[in-house]
């Protein structure tokens, strides 16, 4: 309810949205952002970047990655941005394996790939899908952190993701087994939009596949993926209506969207698609998109006697999307379209040699198509075999519940740290939750598993890169923080006590940390430190909680003296 001064239209700050209206909403200007103009595109970025900050106040795993995914991707889209992206992505990464996030990070190498794409790497394109792919093979079902519809969504996307760069590089038959997977992970939870998105999608590659065809002189196949694309584009028009893509209510899709309008045109080309054609041609668009739109115009105009128009039309959109690099296949089949159209129109024998000679270079390359497949499924059995070793050896060195480094993989950091003299001073502590029981008590041990990784992850975000978080037992973790002296390791641990306490309390059930800090001393054992951390948190504990201790030595008394720390007044950054 308004306060008395408050103005009855004033707009919500973000910070008083709910996460469901958060990922909502950057769900809207993802949709968005494909097909709008460029100027609208970088206010969608800043309201994007804007979102992102606010979920990664909250803090929560999952909005993070899902806010991280949508600023990399509104990049990616619009022109210019995309090497922002590559920031956007590697945080994306780290995230997601800190915080156990399969599904997101295989879109991260899913999306990586679509950069390398555009960047005209297309082999290490190649070995990122290969990445993305052995991630996704080996996910099970819905893990404790999203709801079922959630993952299958999730999962969806990813494969999308992966769909998108295979068909931008014209590997047809590995995209169609991807995009089928994708249909098949939401075929029980779809709605209007994700069933529009995978057939608009299925209309794209079918129609770069028949063209990539016609190029090896395979008009049959080519002629059945031109029908299929076009009684798919029919199909759309249901769900299409009940979408976030309808930018004009009551407009057919086929009026909206270029490539359902190609499809039709493409299979059976004559004059009533010209007008629709030139139409959706001059609307913003995807630059494959683009060239697509513009083969089925040109088709049409020589279907009716208009080939210099069909020409122009081709050389208009060869210049406008010069600097293109999106989708190397597709701009193959515009020049393979202009020069098909030039010989056509201009009947030039001496060319016939050219035409012969690019056709059967086209009929090697389609031979290589081959060699690209096995590539991809060799690169996606070496990694799926290498994380599967690596899985092995990780889970004796971490926490399962959290992610975190467990008991025995904190005592070979300590002597690790502990040898090393760059690592010197060494600040050591020990975090314990207060009121943790009461969780377990009142709610379930389930709820409390939540709490603990809620907290795990705050803590580890509160700290610097490489600072190390390890569970230590229960609900007890433990700090290292190399080269921090003890006032610099108070200021950061007082930050994560303030950022645990600010928890929502539906996430954190209202629990708090008490730490004990201390400094690793010469010729110290681990056990010896962490028997000190322990003193001290518990000098926190009976100071009230929620609050940072340290244990220094009195010179000459060899007694330990108490301070508590105030985590407000903890204002410098952690060096």
């Amino acid at each position: 309810m308004l306060g008395d001064n408050e103005p009855a239209n004033r707009r919500p700050a973000l910070a008083e949205l709910s996460d469901a209206w958060l990922v909502g909403r950057a769900r809207e200007l993802i949709a968005a952002v494909q097909h709008t103009d460029h100027e609208e595109q970088l206010d969608i970025v800043y309201t994007i970047d804007e979102l992102l900050e606010e979920t990664q106040r909250r803090g929560e795993p999952v909005l993070v990655a899902q806010l991280l995914r949508a600023a990399a991707l509104a990049r990616l889209v619009t022109r210019g941005l995309a090497a922002e992206a590559e920031p956007l992505l590697d945080e994306m990464l780290a995230h997601t394996r800190r915080h156990g996030l399969a599904l997101y990070r295989a879109d991260a190498h899913a999306l990586r790939g679509r950069r390398l794409v555009l960047a005209q790497q297309e082999d290490a394109a190649l070995t990122e899908i290969a990445r993305a792919l052995a991630i996704l093979d080996d996910t099970g079902g819905p893990d404790m952190q999203m709801s079922r519809r959630e993952w299958a969504k999730t999962q969806s996307s990813a494969f999308i993701d992966c769909w998108l760069v295979l068909n931008q590089l014209g590997v047809y038959e590995a995209a169609e087994e991807v995009i089928a997977r994708a249909h098949q992970a939401v075929r029980e939870t779809a709605g209007p939009h994700e069933i529009t998105l995978q057939l608009i999608n299925r209309v794209k590659m079918l129609l770069g596949w028949a063209l990539r065809l016609e190029r090896v002189e395979r008009d049959t196949e080519a002629q059945a993926k031109l029908d299929t694309a076009a009684s798919m584009a029919v199909a759309v028009e249901a769900p299409f209506a009940e979408s976030l893509f309808p930018r004009r209510v009551g407009v057919a899709a086929v009026d909206q969207v270029g490539v359902l309008a190609a499809a039709l045109a493409l299979a059976a080309p004559d004059l009533s698609h010209i007008d629709r054609l030139r139409r959706l041609l001059i609307e913003p668009a995807y630059p494959h998109e683009q060239v697509i739109v513009t083969i089925a115009l040109a088709r049409c105009l020589e279907t009716t006697g208009q080939r210099e128009e069909a020409l122009k039309a081709l050389h208009a959109t060869r210049l406008n999307l010069d600097d293109d690099n999106s989708q190397p296949s597709m701009r193959l089949n515009l020049v393979r379209e202009l020069a098909r159209l030039d010989f056509a129109q201009h009947e030039n024998e001496n060319l016939r040699p050219l035409v012969e000679y690019s056709t059967a270079l086209e009929v090697e390359l389609w031979s290589l198509r081959e060699s690209q497949i096995a590539t991809l499924n060799t690169r996606r059995e070496h990694e799926r075999l290498s994380a599967q070793h690596g899985a092995i050896s990780q889970q004796a060195l971490q926490d399962p519940l959290t992610g975190l480094p467990n008991r025995r993989a904190l005592d070979e950091h300590l002597r690790t740290l502990s040898a090393s003299t760059t690592a010197q001073p060494l600040a050591v502590a020990l975090v314990d939750l207060d009121r943790f029981k009461g969780v377990n008590d009142e709610h379930s041990h389930a709820e409390g598993d939540d709490v603990l990784r809620v907290v795990a992850s705050t803590l580890r975000d509160a700290l610097r890169g490489d600072d190390i978080v390890a569970r230590y037992g229960g609900d007890e973790f433990v700090a290292l923080l190399p080269g921090a002296p003890v006032s610099a390791a108070k200021q950061a641990l007082g930050r994560a006590v303030t950022a645990v306490s600010n928890l929502p309390h539906h996430l954190s059930h209202g629990v708090t940390l008490s730490i004990g800090l201390v400094s690793l001393r010469p010729q110290e054992r681990p056990d010896q430190v962490l028997s000190r951390a322990d003193a001290a948190m518990y000098q926190a504990k009976r100071g009230g909680g929620n609050q940072v201790a340290t244990a220094n030595v009195v010179p000459g008394e060899g007694l330990p003296a108490w301070a508590d720390a105030d985590p407000a007044a903890a204002e410098e950054e952690h060096p």
